[in-house]
């Protein structure tokens, strides 16, 4: 088994790192699996209070492994590894908590939008060139973006594929705060293991009672999901992943 997702447990937290530092943390099928594994686990455990997520230097994550997609166009099975992940980030009940630097892209910036709390460095680049693939948006993010920063906003990151950098991120409203990339660890760290502290049942009622129950979100991803695997069979998705391969 390879090292490209590095897990922690420390004071009551369960750190998940992505370290694919060539691909830029391109997330492979496998990754998603560990990664739902890991989140499944920390829930279950009563002494994990909070979720903690990190890339490496210059790269949170590049999103999914087009490689992954290309096989999928070919006539390939798309599995249930990335649905069981966006599932967890849902269904979590303890708070989760991500420290960006450098490229977070496509799912990379769409689960941010179910963490609690994102902290960023200002070289971050926020980016989702879902369209310029031939697909959809997903992770829900086509209902909760709208809502947390207007439609307008919304489609020029989700349709229009503009970068937002950390200070529109933060802007936008689902980055709380640009910290300088020596400090991005501890700033993360820091508040995860705060949450840690808090008496667990007040504060799930509490994130409950903010996030309501999910369900329209599930729903939500579960639409998605239809469109994208259809989309990820047509002729205009499979010519932008053999494009994407051909440069790579």
């Amino acid at each position: 088994m390879n090292d490209w997702i590095v897990l922690d447990r420390t004071d009551r937290v369960s750190t998940i790192r992505f370290n694919r530092p060539d691909k830029k943390n391109a997330l492979t099928t496998d990754m998603y699996a560990r990664t739902a594994e890991a989140m499944a686990k920390a829930e279950a455990n009563p002494d994990i209070r909070a979720h903690l997520f990190f890339g490496v230097p210059g790269a949170f994550t590049a999103g999914n492994d087009i490689g992954d997609f290309l096989k999928v166009a070919k006539g390939g099975d798309h599995g249930e590894d990335v649905l069981h992940f966006l599932r967890g980030l849902v269904t979590a009940k303890k708070p989760i908590v991500a420290g960006v630097d450098g490229l977070a892209i496509g799912v990379g910036t769409t689960m941010l939008l179910h963490c609690d709390l994102v902290y960023a460095t200002p070289r971050s680049l926020f980016k989702t060139p879902f369209l310029d693939l031939g697909l959809v948006p997903e992770a829900a993010s086509s209902l909760i973006a709208p809502r947390l920063m207007g439609p307008q906003r919304a489609f020029e990151l989700l349709c229009l594929g503009e970068g937002f950098d950390a200070d529109r991120a933060r802007e936008a409203g689902f980055v709380n705060a640009v910290v300088g990339e020596a400090e991005l660890e501890a700033a993360a760290k820091t508040a995860a293991q705060k949450l840690a502290q808090k008496p667990p049942e007040a504060l799930a009622a509490a994130r409950a009672l903010l996030r309501g129950d999910g369900a329209d979100v599930l729903q939500r991803i579960e639409e998605e999901r239809r469109l994208f695997a259809e989309r990820l069979r047509s002729e205009e998705a499979r010519a932008a992943f053999e494009g994407f391969m051909a440069r790579g």
